[in-house]
This record gives structure tokens, sequence and C-alpha cells, in this order.
């Protein structure tokens, strides 16, 4: 009766609406996190140009990089706001996947920059100046760093964004390397003065390493890779509502940061098609309720043979 006299699942509405809230929520933490990480970049430049630090111009480089990304993560997020299409039946949500092919490139060509100014300064080792300012750099940059991790963690979270959480602990990685200009600094006031660029390439080393993880990330995204213990979840919820003889063929992959999943549950064959639909709409609300990022879910229902509902 509640499901006859508020038919929530025959009006995709609300469905969208929580998909555009969701979308401006990650617009907007991108753009409060660009804004920080470029101040905190800049910031970092006018102290590269004091001191002559490559270590420190290595942070520098890589914050800039980090700042960038959010340009093709906000692209991304607007165009997955656009509503689907003839063409685009399914939206513009694998935009953010795109955006993430973007953000692996950024952050290769930030290792590939900060690696190649450190060797150079191997080579041609030259004094850095003011270590107290390189030092008070590599702090400025730690705290930038992890208040835009939190943000972008957070807000990643809650609103299912894979993209967003992985940005925001790229973040936090990168706050650590900047504390390590800190230890370059240390190390060349104690008489080391190779200590600078041996940081530079340590930092070189940790972006590499994040690019690893990042590009693994992408690609299953890409190659619609979901969390197995969801599919045991979603598995279990379908064949607990009242009515299901059994499951099979459940399928998952993200748009976006929206999941979506298509399944066949076998039903009594005496059924009739209101009540079979019935019966769909119940697996599809309750898949809902233990995957809170479903936006959407195919279940296509279909008579049980005999043995099937003796085995079920």
């Amino acid at each position: 009766m509640r499901h006859l006299l508020t038919p929530h699942s025959h009006d995709s509405a609300d469905r969208v609406d929580t998909a555009l809230e969701t979308s401006k929520r990650g617009v907007r933490t991108l753009i409060w996190s660009f804004a920080a990480l470029f101040v905190t970049a800049v910031a970092q430049l006018a102290l590269v140009l004091v001191t002559g630090s490559v270590a420190l111009l290595g942070d520098t480089i890589h914050n800039f990089a980090d700042a960038l990304t959010a340009v093709p993560l906000g692209i991304a997020f607007l165009l997955g706001r656009r509503a689907a299409t003839r063409r685009y039946t399914y939206g513009l949500g694998r935009a953010e996947d795109l955006a993430g092919v973007l953000v692996v490139v950024l952050i290769a060509a930030s290792a590939f920059l900060a690696g190649y100014e450190s060797v150079e300064r191997l080579l041609d080792p030259r004094p850095v100046q003011h270590l107290w300012v390189v030092a008070a750099a590599g702090v400025i940059g730690f705290a930038g760093n992890e208040l835009v991790a939190r943000y972008r963690i957070t807000v990643g979270r809650e609103i299912g964004s894979a993209a967003l959480v992985a940005d925001g602990l790229h973040a936090r990685t990168d706050g650590f390397t900047s504390l390590a200009v800190v230890l370059g600094a240390v190390g060349v006031g104690l008489g080391f003065p190779l200590a600078d660029p041996i940081i530079g390439l340590a930092i070189t080393v940790a972006i590499l390493f994040v690019l690893r993880d990042a590009a693994k990330e992408v690609f299953r995204r890409l190659m619609d890779a979901v969390d197995p213990a969801d599919v045991d979840r979603a598995e279990r919820a379908a064949a607990e509502v009242p009515g299901v003889l059994g499951t099979r063929d459940l399928r998952m992959r993200w748009i976006g940061h929206s999941l979506r999943a298509e399944l066949a549950v076998s039903v009594e064959s005496g059924l009739t098609v209101t009540e079979a639909h019935h019966l769909a709409h119940r697996v599809e609300d309750r898949l809902r309720e233990v995957l809170p990022r479903l936006a959407e879910a195919v279940v296509h229902t279909e008579p049980a043979h005999a043995h099937e509902i003796v085995s079920g």
C-alpha cells in the first residue's frame, strides 16, 4: 500500500535532485581546495625564488599540479549534472573517469619535472640560502595540503566520489612530502649541501608512488571494477526480500560517483505481472538500503522452475 500511494520507484526526479546536489557539493569542494592549494603554491614559489632550494621547487611544482587537478574534476562534475539524451542515454557521468586520466597525466608530469630539477642540481650544486625560509615554506605546504585533504576526503566519502577521495588522499601524501623539505633544510644547515637535491629526488619517488596508486584506481574505474564486498552485500540483500527464490547475474558499475546495478531474481511462476513488478521494486529499494550510492537497479524477474523452488 505504501508503494502504491508513494510511487517513488516510477519517478526519477528524487534521484536526479540527489545527483545534482552531490555534484554541486563536489564542485564547491574543488573550488575551495583549488584556491587553498593555489595560494599555498604561489607562496612557496615566492620563497623558491628567494632561497634557490630545489627540494622546495619540487614540492611547489607538485602543489601547482595538485591545484590543477581540480580543473578537470570540476568540469567532470559539471558535465555529470547534465540530463541523459538520446545519444548519451546514461548521461555524462563517465566524464569523471576521463578526468581521472588527466589527473594521472598531471601527476606524471610533476614527477618528471621534479626529478629533472633534482638531478640537474646534483650535477651542478648551488648554495641554498635562507634555510629558515625553506623550512617555513615546507610547513606552509604541509598545512595547506592537510587542510585540502581533510576537506576533499570528507566530502568525497559523503557524496560517494572515489575520484574526490583519491585526490584528497593524494593531497595528504603531498603534505608529508612538504615536511621532507624541512628535513632537507635541516641537512643543509648541518653541513650537507647535497641534502637538498637528495630530498628533491625523494619527493620525486613519493610522487611516483602516488602515481602508481592513482593510475591503478583510474584503470579499475575505466574497467568497471567494483568492491567485491559490495557485490556480496547486494546479493545477500536481494535474496532476503520476501518472495525472492533466487538471484543470478548481478552486475554493478560506477558511472561518475553513482552506482548502478543489474540482476535477475527468480520468483514464483504464479505471480501476476503487477505482483512481479512490485517485487522487483522492493528488491531495488532493499539494494539502496545496503548500497547508499546506488542510483538505480534494473531488476529482471523470471519464473522459477520446480527444482529451483525446492533448492531455494
